[in-house]
């Protein structure tokens, strides 16, 4: 399945037994030896009475993460054209906690993100105290941005020209940068106007993708938090749009966006 060019593999594991190794996820996610995608999702049964579903995240390097925006969009759309559940809201439990997803109308998913965490502890984030702007020092030259966890963390430097910013190199020494002590997505935000901004997003784990959900919540909500953009936003990434929706401090984010099932098929692990 594909969210704007973020792509997953998505596994059914509510009517069949699957435990799943890094190893295996990593060779489903291997491009040229595998499937190929940039997560794999695997849907098992809710632990959470209050859940419909618990819904997993591995990374393709085989890491299992909390959140995934554009996999959560396409979760819910699996589930309904697999029969797993006829309901057009489902809730699905994560290690980020529970999500509220709700298939719209026009074919596009919402996504309730839950509540924005800034506190650098809840990131997390080697940060002595909290401030709308941090800074970092790579090789020599400093870097400003700004910090929230979506259930994953995110890192959001500001750019005049997202065309020119140096996405590859410098986001990948940011992702693993020993200021974040379980690595971070780092997101390139250029700022058109107040409700729009364009975006590309280094995944941990991942590299950059042509669209990344919690990335693009991330961004908004940065800006949001520090002045610069009012809710509802739209955030252009190289695989599409998506609309974030926050009202500040205390409130969850939602993510509105498509989700696409591009094939189906059995693979023997």
């Amino acid at each position: 399945m594909q969210g704007l060019g973020n792509d997953f593999v998505v596994i059914d594991a509510v009517r069949q037994a699957v435990a799943l190794t890094p190893e295996q996820a990593r060779f489903l996610a291997d491009r040229h030896f595998g499937v190929g995608c940039d997560q794999v999702l695997v849907v098992e049964p809710a632990r959470d009475p209050e859940a419909d579903f618990r819904y997993r995240i591995f990374n393709a390097d085989g890491g299992e993460v909390a959140q995934c925006g554009n996999g959560a969009r396409c979760l819910a759309r699996f589930v309904l054209e697999h029969g797993l559940c006829d309901k057009r809201e489902i809730r699905v439990e994560t290690r980020a906690g529970r999500l509220r997803l709700r298939l719209e109308a026009d074919g596009s998913v919402t996504v309730e993100m839950g509540v924005p965490r800034h506190r650098p502890a809840d990131i997390p984030l080697l940060a002595t105290a909290e401030a709308p702007r941090y800074r970092v020092e790579i090789d020599g030259n400093g870097w400003e941005f700004g910090a929230v966890s979506l259930g994953n963390p995110h890192a959001v430097l500001p750019v005049a020209d997202l065309d020119r910013a140096p996405v590859t190199e410098l986001g990948a020494r940011l992702a693993r940068h020993p200021y974040f002590p379980e690595g971070t997505n780092v997101g390139f935000m250029q700022i058109l106007d107040r409700h729009h901004i364009r975006l590309r997003v280094f995944e941990r784990g991942v590299g950059e993708t042509l669209a990344c959900g919690s990335g693009a919540c991330g961004a908004a909500v940065v800006g949001i938090d520090q002045g610069a953009l009012e809710s509802p936003v739209r955030v252009d990434l190289p695989g599409g749009t998506l609309i974030v929706g926050w009202e500040g401090r205390g409130r969850p984010a939602w993510l509105r966006g498509p989700a696409v099932t591009v094939f189906e098929g059995e693979i023997v692990l």
